[in-house]
């Protein structure tokens, strides 16, 4: 394959140092060279006139790799994910690794067998007579679901009434008589079971006629879509098996063999079209030396994601992770900081303490409780400083990142008493947070439900699908240089609710000053959990605590 996306630097770059080791694509600050690619790869998209993409309406991931080839001559690849401007071949852009949009292909060949399927499937389900006997079959089955539910009520006004009968006939009339009363009553009790039997049977005489004039074309279209659904996923099996991927040592794997070895065991949707793997895959076709790369957001955000212009973002770990798992394999890379302790050092300040409960300050970058490769947290340390408290200890938690007062309970009682205060929401909470930038507006309520982003944890997105809801008030406090400190008081404590409702672009679009997931990373993310009031679990005192930021 001859070698003609390799862009040689417009500058001079002797001064520049080259990095030991490869970029860890899934935590990283872009080396200063990655930097210069991304600049001169930026300016491109602003001057270039090739094609036409509306950036201001949803901006794309783009990446660079920087390449040595086999003059030793230094210099670099540029790509980007999915398609653009419909397209997945640009001119000066690597390309896919497979091209599915190739028209005499077998992906858009298959394309089109499924397109008369689904427009045969369409005229079914818009056939006047379908939908009548569609809304046939639901209304005698509301009406069924009505009348039983009319009869059980008379039922069980009619046992109510009964009882009372039974009672004072009891109490009132002669043994024979008594009798003679509730033989009368356990009549009506065994007449209102049947009543209830007949109507049964009487409505099931009803749903099955209707059920069955309604299958009669309800089984043509699930056959229809039972074709489909086979065509459809041999299509997606086949599609896999095409996208191959090389690494470093010359070794070959499609999706299929490279996310059966997960817990997926299935690659996810568009899996292999993001900026990393293309740019990757070009290089080992084209004997060309990976060095480092790095990946940033170019135009709006998306709807649900948070992605700001020009952030450099790691690669997603849904999709990306088991694919450059197998293609850096061989390669030296920049250490994984998540297997780096960052609380190695540190010490949490106690704030309170006696025989029930602590209230301790956590420091920023201190883990809650242990994860997955590092167990040093609070949980661990209060464990080793306390070897007779009882119970999960935690009462809440706060982001590794977030630093701020914690409660901690030291026994089972206190608890389920603390934690049932922060169930209830009766619990206040206040934080600061410095954002990066001159905020609009004084005060508000921002109300964007979130749920964790399944191709790229731990981030979390605004979905009002799926996502929980979550309520933050706001409150300016100052601006200055082109900052704005504000206090947050969150009304409900979902994973990274205030870095997403300070980030997103329906929130305050304003990323936290050093948050590395959702704006850019600084010497830390300024963010403090700076008040605390509760209950007391023991005495009832209402009791208030407040630690100031250090930032």
């Amino acid at each position: 394959m001859t070698i003609n996306l390799f862009t040689s630097f417009k500058q001079e770059i002797n001064c520049y140092k080259l990095p030991e080791k490869f970029t860890f694509p899934f935590y990283y600050q872009p080396h200063p060279l990655s930097l210069l690619a991304a600049k001169e790869l930026q300016y491109h998209l602003k001057t270039q006139t090739d094609w036409q993409h509306d950036f201001n309406h949803i901006g794309k991931m783009f990446g660079v790799l920087l390449v040595q080839n086999k003059h030793g001559e230094l210099g670099y690849l540029a790509g980007f994910s999915g398609k653009i401007a419909d397209k997945n071949h640009l001119p000066n852009f690597v390309p896919p690794v497979f091209d599915m949009l190739a028209e005499d292909g077998f992906f858009i060949q298959g394309q089109k067998k499924l397109k008369p399927l689904s427009t045969q499937i369409m005229a079914l389900e818009n056939n006047p007579d379908f939908i009548e006997r569609q809304q046939n079959l639901a209304d005698e089955i509301t009406q069924s679901q009505q009348q039983v539910d009319v009869h059980r009520q008379v039922m069980i006004e009619g046992r109510r009434t009964r009882k009372i009968k039974r009672n004072e006939a009891e109490q009132t009339l002669a043994h024979d008589d008594f009798l003679q009363i509730k033989q009368q009553l356990s009549q009506q009790s065994i007449q209102h079971k049947n009543q209830l039997r007949d109507l049964n049977k009487y409505w099931a005489i009803r749903i099955q006629k209707a059920k069955q004039q309604f299958q009669a074309l309800n089984d043509e279209i699930t056959d229809l879509k039972e074709q489909r659904k086979n065509i459809s996923s041999n299509l997606q099996q086949t599609l896999f098996e095409h996208y191959r991927f090389l690494n470093s040592q010359g070794e070959s794997k499609n999706l299929i063999d490279i996310f059966k070895e997960t817990d997926q065991k299935v690659p996810p949707a568009a899996a292999g079209e993001c900026a990393a793997p293309k740019l990757l895959n070009y290089a080992f076709q084209n004997q060309l030396k990976p060095i480092a790369m790095a990946e940033f957001w170019w135009g709006a955000s998306p709807k649900s994601a948070i992605r700001q212009h020009k952030n450099f973002y790691a690669a997603c770990k849904g999709k990306c992770q088991p694919i450059l798992g197998h293609m850096l394999a061989g390669m030296e890379l920049d250490e994984d900081p998540l297997l780096i302790n960052p609380a190695e050092g540190k010490t949490l300040d106690t704030v309170y303490q006696d025989e029930v409960m602590l209230v301790i300050n956590k420091p920023a970058e201190f883990l809650s409780v242990p994860g997955k490769n590092i167990q040093d947290s609070v949980y661990q340390r209060i464990k080793q400083a306390y070897p007779d408290a009882t119970g999960p200890l935690i009462v809440h938690r706060l982001d590794m990142s977030t630093s701020g007062l914690m409660v901690i309970a030291l026994n089972k009682e206190a608890h389920k008493n603390l934690q049932k205060q922060f169930i209830m929401r009766t619990v206040q909470k206040r934080y600061i947070a410095l954002l990066e930038g001159d905020l609009k507006g004084d005060s508000g309520t921002i109300d964007l439900p979130i749920r964790v982003d399944l191709d790229d944890r731990p981030r979390q997105l605004v979905c009002y699908e799926h996502g929980k809801a979550a309520k933050t008030n706001w409150q300016v406090i100052e601006r200055k240089d082109n900052r704005t400190k504000v206090y947050f008081q969150p009304i409900t404590g979902r994973t990274h609710q205030l870095r997403v409702h300070s980030a997103h672009i329906t929130g305050l679009n304003t990323p936290i000053v050093g948050d590395d997931l959702y704006g850019k990373k600084a010497q830390r993310l300024h963010l403090h959990a700076e008040t605390l009031q509760i209950t007391h679990p023991m005495t009832k005192k209402l009791m208030k605590f407040q630690i100031n930021a250090d930032f």
